[in-house]
């Protein structure tokens, strides 16, 4: 990964590159297959998102972070150059100001209480807990969140970023390792990794800006090869660290006791217990492998949840580290289809370019459409009215595009 003593390396590149947009738009059309198939019975397991294990549909949001990552470091830079750096400063925080809000209008929260009187006794804290823990932390406003996080660091060199993201990382192992995974994954259930999620939503976004640094500061074409082999590292690294499940693998012979079937946490489940790593000693190699990304694990009886598993839920350090680099290898495709080649999907190019309104959109149009379904619909109708949904969503998204409308923040 590059390093580099320069504050705002990004300025000299005006146009837009066409490979951001379409990795942005692959992934806003990603978004559109699973948050409306995933509703199925018929849906693939692939397309639904898992708490235990990473899937195609949990790939996704590592994918609007990387972006974001990316597009931050590339438009910042010549922000400050062109307005000075306080006034960019003040700008992109009340941009993100603006888009916590927008959040909090369109991750909607059923109604707390029924009369004043029980809207009282319930107390400030207790109304906005669950909120706070289920409604609210979605795709939008762990942006808005994980933006503002990384604001400080997002001019700086390269090594600077990578030990912001270090030390982030490790303060979500740490509370979670206190308090954090067990509340996340206490009812109600916290979302896309709960409000501490941007500690590790951070992972992602930075990978983003090395990868801007990477694209934006080659003389001519970047090299392939380094980004590849980071890409590879990243994805190994995040695998061997969910490795660390295999200590929560719960013995044959206790697999049948009730003290092990309703408990679905771990009671230990940062740092195993002596017990645990006991139970490991003379087993082979093989028995300290987790499975590998997209492989379902054994069922609960047989592990108990824990911190070292690829979780979306609980925004867990393999699952972030192995989807960064996931990020950064599909990225690299389209950098070599789009910036090398001549490719660009019209369909892609319609989504990126626009994808806050297609965001906005899609959930509206899927509340329009699924009334019309049932969990158990047959495979040609569910797969049928996918396409609708899909359809007039891009012909709303392509208007605007058509008249020059695009709503960023």
């Amino acid at each position: 990964m590059t390093d580099t003593d320069s504050p705002a390396p990004v300025e000299k590149v005006q146009k837009r590159i066409v490979s951001l947009d379409q990795f942005r738009g692959y992934t806003i059309a990603g978004m559109f297959l699973v948050n409306y198939m995933g509703f199925f019975v018929v849906c693939p397991v692939v397309l639904k998102h898992h708490n235990t294990y990473c899937s195609y549909a949990d790939t996704i949001m590592p994918h609007f972070l990387f972006a974001v990552g990316f597009a931050f470091r590339l438009t910042f830079g010549r922000r400050v150059k062109s307005e000075g750096a306080f006034s960019a400063y003040m700008r992109v925080v009340r941009r993100l100001l603006g888009l916590v809000l927008v959040s909090l209008i369109i991750y909607r929260v059923s109604p707390i209480a029924k009369t004043w009187s029980e809207l009282q006794s319930i107390g400030v804290w207790d109304t906005i807990a669950g909120p706070l823990k289920r409604n609210w932390f979605q795709t939008l406003m762990h942006i808005a969140v994980t933006s503002l996080w990384i604001l400080p660091v997002i001019r700086s060199r390269a090594s600077v970023r990578i030990a912001y993201m270090i030390f982030s990382a490790a303060a979500h192992v740490v509370l979670s390792y206190y308090f954090y995974f067990t509340w996340v994954n206490s009812p109600p259930n916290g979302i896309d990794g709960g409000p501490l999620g941007f500690l590790t939503w951070t992972i992602p976004a930075i990978i983003g800006t090395l990868a801007c640094d990477w694209v934006v500061e080659a003389k001519d074409l970047p090299r392939v090869k380094p980004i590849l082999i980071w890409s590879t590292i990243l994805m190994l690294l995040g695998w061997g660290i969910s490795c660390g499940t295999r200590f929560y693998d719960v013995p044959v012979a206790e697999q049948s006791n009730p003290a092990y079937q309703n408990q679905k946490l771990a009671a230990h489940p940062v740092i195993p217990d002596a017990a645990q790593f006991k139970a490991k000693q003379g087993k082979p190699f093989n028995a300290y492998l987790a499975e590998p990304p997209f492989v379902k694990p054994p069922e609960q009886q047989q592990r108990q949840w824990n911190y070292w598993m690829m979780s979306q839920r609980a925004g867990t350090l393999a699952y972030l580290v192995f989807t960064a680099g996931l990020s950064l290898f599909v990225y690299l495709l389209f950098h070599l289809a789009c910036d090398r080649g001549s490719f660009q999907l019209p369909l892609f190019r319609t989504l990126g370019t626009n994808a806050l309104v297609a965001y906005i959109l899609h959930d509206l149009v899927m509340e329009s459409v699924k009334p019309f379904a049932t969990k158990d619909s047959p495979e040609w109708y569910a797969w049928g009215s996918f396409v609708l949904f899909f359809w007039i969503t891009w012909l709303i998204v392509r208007h605007l595009e058509k008249n020059k409308i695009h709503l960023r923040l």
